[in-house]
Protein backbone atom coordinates (compact mmCIF):
# COMPACT_ATOMS: atom_id res chain seq x y z
CA UNK A 1 0.00 0.00 0.00
CA UNK A 2 1.54 3.50 -0.81
CA UNK A 3 2.89 5.19 2.01
CA UNK A 4 0.76 8.45 2.67
CA UNK A 5 -2.53 6.33 1.96
CA UNK A 6 -1.13 3.51 4.17
CA UNK A 7 -0.56 6.55 7.24
CA UNK A 8 -4.51 7.50 6.85
CA UNK A 9 -5.03 3.74 7.49
CA UNK A 10 -3.13 3.18 10.10
CA UNK A 11 -4.03 6.75 12.19
CA UNK A 12 -7.61 5.66 11.60
CA UNK A 13 -7.16 2.05 12.96
CA UNK A 14 -5.70 3.62 16.06
CA UNK A 15 -8.12 6.21 16.62
CA UNK A 16 -5.54 8.70 16.21
CA UNK A 17 -7.06 12.34 14.67
CA UNK A 18 -5.17 14.17 12.19
CA UNK A 19 -5.23 17.93 11.35
CA UNK A 20 -4.54 19.00 7.63
CA UNK A 21 -3.62 22.96 6.79
CA UNK A 22 -5.19 24.19 3.15
CA UNK A 23 -2.91 26.40 1.17
CA UNK A 24 -4.32 28.35 -1.46
CA UNK A 25 -2.43 29.20 -4.41
CA UNK A 26 -3.87 31.98 -5.33
CA UNK A 27 -3.50 33.38 -1.73
CA UNK A 28 0.10 32.57 -0.98
CA UNK A 29 3.24 33.57 -2.01
CA UNK A 30 7.41 32.44 -0.69
CA UNK A 31 6.67 35.16 2.29
CA UNK A 32 3.29 33.87 3.25
CA UNK A 33 4.40 30.58 3.38
CA UNK A 34 7.62 30.39 5.97
CA UNK A 35 5.43 31.50 8.45
CA UNK A 36 2.54 29.18 8.06
CA UNK A 37 5.37 26.19 8.02
CA UNK A 38 7.03 27.65 11.26
CA UNK A 39 3.69 27.62 12.97
CA UNK A 40 2.57 23.98 11.67
CA UNK A 41 6.01 21.96 12.52
CA UNK A 42 5.51 23.76 16.07
CA UNK A 43 2.05 22.85 16.26
CA UNK A 44 2.78 19.52 15.17
CA UNK A 45 0.29 19.50 11.83
CA UNK A 46 -0.18 16.40 9.82
CA UNK A 47 -0.44 17.01 6.60
CA UNK A 48 -0.45 19.93 4.22
CA UNK A 49 -3.04 20.30 1.59
CA UNK A 50 -2.31 22.23 -1.38
CA UNK A 51 -5.52 23.71 -4.10
CA UNK A 52 -8.10 25.51 -4.61
CA UNK A 53 -11.36 25.99 -7.38
CA UNK A 54 -9.85 28.44 -9.24
CA UNK A 55 -6.21 28.83 -9.62
CA UNK A 56 -5.37 31.90 -11.16
CA UNK A 57 -2.01 32.58 -10.25
CA UNK A 58 0.52 29.24 -11.38
CA UNK A 59 2.36 28.86 -7.83
CA UNK A 60 1.35 25.56 -7.55
CA UNK A 61 4.99 23.88 -7.95
CA UNK A 62 6.67 26.94 -6.26
CA UNK A 63 4.32 26.33 -2.91
CA UNK A 64 5.04 23.29 -2.63
CA UNK A 65 8.55 23.29 -3.34
CA UNK A 66 8.99 26.12 -0.66
CA UNK A 67 6.75 24.03 1.67
CA UNK A 68 9.20 20.74 1.03
CA UNK A 69 12.37 23.24 1.68
CA UNK A 70 11.00 24.03 4.86
CA UNK A 71 9.89 20.34 6.37
CA UNK A 72 9.08 17.30 6.23
CA UNK A 73 5.55 17.29 6.75
CA UNK A 74 3.46 15.34 3.40
CA UNK A 75 2.03 17.85 0.95
CA UNK A 76 -1.28 16.69 -0.98
CA UNK A 77 -2.50 17.99 -4.02
CA UNK A 78 -5.78 18.87 -3.56
CA UNK A 79 -6.96 20.05 -7.25
CA UNK A 80 -9.68 22.13 -8.49
CA UNK A 81 -8.80 20.92 -12.19
CA UNK A 82 -6.58 18.76 -13.96
CA UNK A 83 -4.07 21.71 -14.45
CA UNK A 84 -3.43 21.69 -10.98
CA UNK A 85 -0.22 18.54 -10.49
CA UNK A 86 2.72 19.16 -9.22
CA UNK A 87 5.23 16.12 -9.57
CA UNK A 88 7.12 17.89 -6.43
CA UNK A 89 3.81 16.54 -4.03
CA UNK A 90 3.93 13.19 -2.23
CA UNK A 91 0.44 12.61 -3.15
CA UNK A 92 -2.77 13.50 -5.27
CA UNK A 93 -6.71 13.37 -4.15
CA UNK A 94 -7.96 12.34 -6.94
CA UNK A 95 -11.39 13.57 -6.86
CA UNK A 96 -14.35 12.65 -7.84
CA UNK A 97 -17.33 14.88 -7.09
CA UNK A 98 -19.92 12.48 -6.04
CA UNK A 99 -22.38 14.75 -4.54
CA UNK A 100 -22.75 16.63 -7.47
CA UNK A 101 -24.08 15.03 -11.02
CA UNK A 102 -21.76 16.70 -13.53
CA UNK A 103 -20.59 14.44 -15.31
CA UNK A 104 -17.28 16.26 -16.18
CA UNK A 105 -16.20 16.08 -12.37
CA UNK A 106 -17.63 12.21 -12.08
CA UNK A 107 -14.99 10.83 -14.38
CA UNK A 108 -14.69 13.27 -17.54
CA UNK A 109 -11.97 15.51 -16.78
CA UNK A 110 -10.12 12.37 -15.07
CA UNK A 111 -10.21 11.04 -18.60
CA UNK A 112 -7.98 13.94 -19.88
CA UNK A 113 -5.80 13.79 -16.92
CA UNK A 114 -4.98 10.24 -16.42
CA UNK A 115 -2.46 10.27 -18.36
CA UNK A 116 -0.80 13.37 -16.88
CA UNK A 117 -1.25 11.86 -13.85
CA UNK A 118 0.15 8.50 -14.47
CA UNK A 119 3.44 10.34 -15.49
CA UNK A 120 3.81 12.37 -12.50
CA UNK A 121 4.49 9.51 -10.44
CA UNK A 122 2.54 10.48 -7.35
CA UNK A 123 0.86 8.43 -4.84
CA UNK A 124 -3.01 8.45 -5.97
CA UNK A 125 -5.69 8.63 -3.71
CA UNK A 126 -9.21 8.20 -5.64
CA UNK A 127 -11.21 10.24 -3.06
CA UNK A 128 -14.88 10.67 -3.39
CA UNK A 129 -15.57 14.37 -2.72
CA UNK A 130 -18.83 15.72 -1.13
CA UNK A 131 -19.91 19.53 -1.47
CA UNK A 132 -21.88 20.34 1.93
CA UNK A 133 -24.73 23.61 1.86
CA UNK A 134 -22.55 26.01 3.92
CA UNK A 135 -24.86 28.67 4.01
CA UNK A 136 -23.45 30.51 1.70
CA UNK A 137 -22.66 30.62 -2.27
CA UNK A 138 -18.84 29.27 -2.42
CA UNK A 139 -16.23 28.39 -5.63
CA UNK A 140 -16.58 25.42 -5.51
CA UNK A 141 -20.16 25.18 -6.45
CA UNK A 142 -20.04 27.85 -9.18
CA UNK A 143 -17.03 26.27 -10.72
CA UNK A 144 -18.70 22.61 -10.66
CA UNK A 145 -22.05 24.08 -11.85
CA UNK A 146 -23.80 21.79 -9.33
CA UNK A 147 -25.72 22.19 -6.27
CA UNK A 148 -24.49 20.59 -2.76
CA UNK A 149 -25.83 18.39 -0.63
CA UNK A 150 -28.33 20.13 1.86
CA UNK A 151 -27.22 20.62 5.33
CA UNK A 152 -30.19 18.95 6.50
CA UNK A 153 -30.02 15.90 4.39
CA UNK A 154 -28.26 13.55 6.23
CA UNK A 155 -29.50 10.62 4.63
CA UNK A 156 -28.53 12.17 1.64
CA UNK A 157 -25.16 12.39 2.50
CA UNK A 158 -24.69 8.84 4.47
CA UNK A 159 -25.85 6.73 0.97
CA UNK A 160 -24.10 9.01 -0.99
CA UNK A 161 -20.76 8.46 0.62
CA UNK A 162 -21.47 4.56 1.34
CA UNK A 163 -21.95 4.41 -2.75
CA UNK A 164 -18.42 6.18 -3.40
CA UNK A 165 -16.97 3.44 -0.87
CA UNK A 166 -18.71 0.68 -2.88
CA UNK A 167 -17.51 2.20 -6.27
CA UNK A 168 -14.06 1.65 -4.73
CA UNK A 169 -12.98 5.11 -3.77
CA UNK A 170 -10.41 5.10 -0.98
CA UNK A 171 -11.35 8.17 1.00
CA UNK A 172 -14.56 10.50 1.48
CA UNK A 173 -13.88 14.46 2.02
CA UNK A 174 -16.68 16.35 2.87
CA UNK A 175 -16.46 20.22 1.92
CA UNK A 176 -18.61 23.16 2.94
CA UNK A 177 -16.32 24.92 1.02
CA UNK A 178 -13.89 27.95 1.26
CA UNK A 179 -15.35 30.59 3.48
CA UNK A 180 -18.55 28.66 4.31
CA UNK A 181 -20.98 30.95 6.98
CA UNK A 182 -21.53 26.99 8.34
CA UNK A 183 -19.48 24.25 9.17
CA UNK A 184 -20.96 20.69 8.46
CA UNK A 185 -22.82 19.47 11.43
CA UNK A 186 -22.03 16.88 13.52
CA UNK A 187 -24.84 15.32 12.96
CA UNK A 188 -24.30 14.60 9.36
CA UNK A 189 -20.05 13.74 10.14
CA UNK A 190 -21.62 11.22 12.39
CA UNK A 191 -24.26 9.29 10.20
CA UNK A 192 -21.76 9.48 7.17
CA UNK A 193 -18.50 8.25 9.27
CA UNK A 194 -21.02 5.15 10.99
CA UNK A 195 -21.83 4.10 7.56
CA UNK A 196 -18.37 3.87 5.86
CA UNK A 197 -14.87 2.48 6.87
CA UNK A 198 -12.51 4.01 4.44
CA UNK A 199 -11.33 7.65 5.87
CA UNK A 200 -13.57 10.50 6.36
CA UNK A 201 -11.64 13.63 5.60
CA UNK A 202 -14.09 17.06 6.77
CA UNK A 203 -13.28 20.86 6.13
CA UNK A 204 -15.16 23.92 5.35
CA UNK A 205 -16.04 26.39 7.82
CA UNK A 206 -14.20 25.26 10.66
CA UNK A 207 -13.01 28.37 12.62
CA UNK A 208 -12.69 27.41 16.24
CA UNK A 209 -10.58 24.22 18.03
CA UNK A 210 -14.21 23.61 19.77
CA UNK A 211 -15.65 22.52 16.54
CA UNK A 212 -12.38 20.95 15.22
CA UNK A 213 -12.93 18.82 17.89
CA UNK A 214 -16.72 18.11 17.56
CA UNK A 215 -15.75 17.01 14.30
CA UNK A 216 -13.25 14.54 15.28
CA UNK A 217 -15.61 13.19 18.25
CA UNK A 218 -18.42 12.97 15.44
CA UNK A 219 -16.48 10.94 13.36
CA UNK A 220 -13.83 12.54 10.96
CA UNK A 221 -10.56 11.17 11.03
CA UNK A 222 -9.19 14.12 9.24
CA UNK A 223 -10.09 17.95 10.11
CA UNK A 224 -9.13 20.42 7.58
CA UNK A 225 -8.85 24.10 8.28
CA UNK A 226 -7.69 26.89 5.53
CA UNK A 227 -9.16 30.66 5.51
CA UNK A 228 -9.41 30.86 9.28
CA UNK A 229 -5.93 30.24 9.83
CA UNK A 230 -5.17 32.54 6.74
CA UNK A 231 -7.03 35.34 9.38
CA UNK A 232 -4.92 34.38 12.60
CA UNK A 233 -2.22 31.95 12.26
CA UNK A 234 -2.12 31.78 16.46
CA UNK A 235 -5.36 28.98 15.71
CA UNK A 236 -3.18 26.53 14.08
CA UNK A 237 -1.50 25.70 17.29
CA UNK A 238 -5.09 25.99 19.59
CA UNK A 239 -6.97 23.63 16.47
CA UNK A 240 -4.24 21.20 16.49
CA UNK A 241 -3.67 20.93 20.11
CA UNK A 242 -7.62 20.31 20.52
CA UNK A 243 -7.74 17.39 17.37
CA UNK A 244 -4.76 15.87 18.50
CA UNK A 245 -5.65 15.96 22.61
CA UNK A 246 -8.33 13.13 21.19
Amino acid sequence: MAAIYQRFIEQKQAGKKAFAVLIDPDKMNDSDIDPIVEQALAAGVDYFFVGGSLVVVNTVDQNIQRIKSKCDIPVILFPGSPSQVSKYADALFYLSLISGRNPELLIGQHVISAPMVRSSGLEVMPTGYMVIDGGAPTSVSYIANTAPIPADKSDIALCTAMAGEMLGLKLIYMDAGSGARNPIEEKMIQRVSGSISVPLIVGGGIKTPEKAAANCRAGADVVVVGNAIEKDLSLMKEISGAVHAL
